[in-house]
């Protein structure tokens, strides 16, 4: 059996570069990896790591879950607990893989999204994208250079080999959950070859994987980075900064050896993936416009959307990595009141309240999630209650006005209001809006920021 070896052992030639050159490439290619890296660590557990709590199957195998994310989902920040999943790690390195989508009720929101190992959506299939009917779509890796056979409705150009592909399918309610099912067993994958019913290609090399784990990744970061580049052949944005990290022995299948460099360059390598996680977190706190607290955020998108700014990219990703484009879904954000002050449910109470005929202008639904401001992951609290949907305004209270309070504490508001209660930690808060499918005519969010609508305050209660 031939391996692909985790990393081909050459060494940085430290001499080559001052400490504060290092530094300075250490810094802009933690920026430019972080997605990339991070992405990395969820496909290893999601598709490698057999022993892993999130495993969910090997490459061309679809997974369904059939619940939503709890807080016991723990690989991806800002989870989304509207849609049950399925997911799809691909390899394409020996051949395309076709996708089948069954028909979908036009009533109820589904979308694939397909997402590349630099976090790009390259494509979307779906109730937006592509409509409610069946078909069979064919993702194509990088090199590929065959025919598209009949009955492929259209074919996506993934820019790495190892994409990623998310299912999001619509449920209305827990009742609802094995029309799910049943729409989820009708997704599948195949490679094209199978397709045809035609004989395999020869098989690619096995990969050999590197094990990934939190205290790993604060040393290999560059390790892992430069495997996964293995992958993801350069594109003509790339050259400049794959150029710098070179220089320092970094790129795809070279082993930067962090052990083995002289002290004052190990320091100046910790010193820029500091310096370079920092400006993500501020960017990330600092995504989108700010309109009455909330940062309305771009969201994702595809390479042309980041044209190689890799500070958005990262921002964005540490954010919520694999983020919808704008018009699949805009994400309001918010992690302070207006006047810049946190969210903190261990001193505070809040309310955000909709206006009369003001709720979210969507195609398809919205929610408001929130999180552990410190983690951004859910929370266990006393309802299983993570967010609040459009699904579940019948089962609401409105005001007399016909307004619509949410309610964002750690403490009962009251029986009576428990309907409308988005339990909060006794710590910082995270909350985020998604609005699935935006509506593109006034009133509507779009552009992110600038449209004709905006989220309400979040009000602390005195």
């Amino acid at each position: 059996m031939v391996l692909l070896a985790p990393f081909a052992f050459t060494l940085a030639h430290a001499a080559d570069t001052t400490p504060a050159e290092t530094k300075a490439i250490a810094q802009e290619g933690y920026i430019y990896g972080l997605p990339i890296v991070m992405n990395y660590a969820i496909m290893y557990d999601y598709a490698v790591d057999k022993h892993s709590s999130q495993y969910k199957a090997p490459f061309n195998q679809i997974h369904s879950l059939h619940h939503v994310a709890t807080y016991q989902d723990t690989a991806v920040v800002s989870p989304n607990s509207d849609t049950p999943y399925s997911m799809l790690f691909m390899d394409l390195r020996s051949e395309p893989i076709v996708l089948s989508v069954p028909a979908v009720e036009k009533q109820r929101y589904y979308s694939l999204q397909l997402v590349d190992g630099n976090t790009y959506n390259f494509g979307y299939i779906g109730s937006r994208a592509t409509g409610s009917e069946a078909g069979d779509y064919m993702v194509v890796g990088p090199d590929w250079k065959g025919v598209t056979p009949p009955g492929i409705k259209k074919v996506f150009r993934s820019r790495t080999q190892l994409p990623f592909v998310i299912f999001r399918t619509q449920l209305y309610n827990p009742a609802d959950m094995p029309n799910v099912e049943k729409i989820q067993s009708g997704y599948a994958a195949q490679p094209l070859s199978a397709f045809l019913k035609q004989p395999a290609p020869p098989a690619t090399p096995t990969i050999d994987f590197p094990k990934i784990d939190k205290d790993l990744v604060k040393t290999d970061f560059f390790k892992y980075l430069g495997f996964a580049l293995q992958f993801a052949p350069a594109t003509p944005d790339e050259v400049a900064i794959r150029a710098k990290l070179a220089r320092i022995g970094i790129g795809a299948g070279k082993d930067f050896n962090f052990q083995e460099l002289p002290a004052e360059q190990q320091a100046a390598v910790v010193e820029g993936m500091q310096a370079g996680h920092a400006k993500v977190r501020d960017a990330a706190n600092h995504l989108g416009t700010q309109v009455n607290g909330w940062n309305i955020v771009g969201a994702g998108g595809d390479a042309a959307f980041y044209k190689g700014d890799w500070l958005k990219r990262a921002a964005i990703a540490q954010a919520g990595i694999y983020a919808n484009d704008a018009e699949e879904a805009t994400y309001p954000m918010a992690k302070t009141l207006a006047d810049g002050k946190p969210l903190d449910g261990s001193k505070h109470n809040y309310t955000i309240t909709f206006p009369a005929g003001q709720l979210p202008p969507v195609n398809a639904f919205w929610s408001v999630t929130l999180y552990d401001g410190k983690t951004q992951l859910l929370i266990k609290n006393p309802l299983d209650r993570y967010l609040i949907n459009s699904p579940m305004l019948s089962n609401m209270k409105k005001n007399p006005d016909g307004s619509l309070t949410l309610y964002i504490q750690k403490d009962s508001p009251g029986v009576d209001k428990e309907s409308n209660w988005l339990p909060a930690p006794n710590d910082l808060i995270y909350l985020v809006m998604r609005l699935y499918w935006p509506r593109t005519v006034s009133p509507s969010i779009l552009p992110p920021g600038k449209g004709t609508w905006s989220p309400p305050q979040i009000v602390k209660v005195t």
